[in-house]
């Protein structure tokens, strides 16, 4: 596998790991929205702190999938939905190879059944 797959391969994996936690889903769920959210506006509705959506955050900023705006004294957080979207092209990808494997099976199965 060549070094750029690989640091692609890893870019991936560390989407699907930020996005492998309850709390950071329900968080791009609010961003997904299309609007600007300050933290306060995401611990809205939720038993979270505001150090515990900080914290969230951040793991999502570290693999791009949100990214702060400065307003005034504070931060807002919008969705960035490219890495999303690579981890989503990613997963088709294997989907369609794994369809053509068993559809290979099923053509072998079927063809020693006769």
């Amino acid at each position: 596998m060549s070094p750029g797959r690989r640091s692609g391969l890893a870019a991936k994996a560390k989407v699907f790991a930020a996005l492998g936690d309850e709390t950071r889903l329900l968080l791009l769920a609010k961003l997904g929205k299309g609007q600007c959210c300050s933290i306060s506006e995401l611990t809205e509705g939720t038993r979270l702190t505001r150090q515990a959506v900080t914290k969230h955050l951040r793991v999502l900023e570290r693999v791009r999938v949100v990214h702060a705006k400065r307003a005034g004294r504070e931060n807002l957080f919008v969705l960035d939905p490219e890495p999303m979207e690579e981890v989503a092209a990613y997963l088709e990808t294997v989907s369609k190879q794994w369809d053509g494997a068993l559809a290979r099976l099923k053509a072998f199965a079927e063809s020693d059944e006769r």
